[in-house]
C-alpha cells in the first residue's frame, strides 16, 4: 500500500473512534457539540463501518463500496437536507453546521477509500515479486545431485 493507502485507512478508523465517543456521549446524556439523530441507527453503522474498515484493511473493493453506500445514505441525508434548508433561505444553526461539516468529511473519506482502492495498483495484495520469482521459483533450473553428492566429504 502506498502512504495515501495508509492515511486514508487511518482517517477512516480515528472518524470511526471519533463516531464511538459520539454514540456514547449522546447515550449518556453528555453534550459535546455533536448531536446523534437516531442512535440505534448510528450503533448499527459503527457495526457496518467496523466490518468495511475491516475489509478495507483487507484492500477488498468491496468493503469500501459498501462503506460508501452505507456513509453516502447515513451521512447524506444531513447534507441534502441542509443544502435544501440553505436554498430555501433558511440559516443553518451552528450544531447543525458542525454536523453537516462532520457528514461532510465523512463522505468525503468514504469516497477517498473507494477511489483510492479501485485506482491502485497493488490492491491484490499479491506475494509475487517479478524480480525474485524467476529465480526462486524455476525448480526446472535446480543442480540435480547424483547419489555420491551426500558422501563426497572432501577433508585436509
Amino acid at each position: 500500500m502506498s502512504l495515501i493507502s495508509y492515511l486514508i485507512t487511518m482517517f477512516a478508523g480515528l472518524f470511526w473512534i471519533f463516531r464511538v465517543v459520539v454514540a456514547v456521549t449522546t447515550s449518556l446524556n453528555i453534550d459535546i457539540g455533536f448531536a446523534v439523530p437516531d442512535l440505534t441507527a448510528e450503533i448499527i453503522m459503527l457495526f457496518v463501518a467496523l466490518l468495511c474498515i475491516v475489509l478495507i484493511v483487507r484492500r477488498q473493493l468491496i468493503g469500501a463500496i459498501l462503506y460508501m453506500v452505507s456513509y453516502g445514505w447515513y451521512f447524506g441525508k444531513d447534507i441534502v437536507n441542509a443544502f435544501i434548508q440553505v436554498q430555501n433561505g433558511e440559516q443553518l444553526g451552528t450544531m447543525q453546521a458542525f454536523n453537516v461539516f462532520i457528514s461532510f468529511i465523512a463522505v468525503i473519506i468514504a469516497l477517498a477509500t473507494v477511489v483510492d482502492i479501485a485506482i491502485n495498483k497493488n490492491r491484490k495484495g499479491s506475494t509475487k515479486d517479478k524480480k525474485t520469482d524467476w529465480f526462486y521459483k524455476n525448480e526446472q533450473f535446480d543442480r540435480e545431485f547424483d547419489e555420491r553428492a551426500d558422501r563426497n566429504n572432501y577433508k585436509f
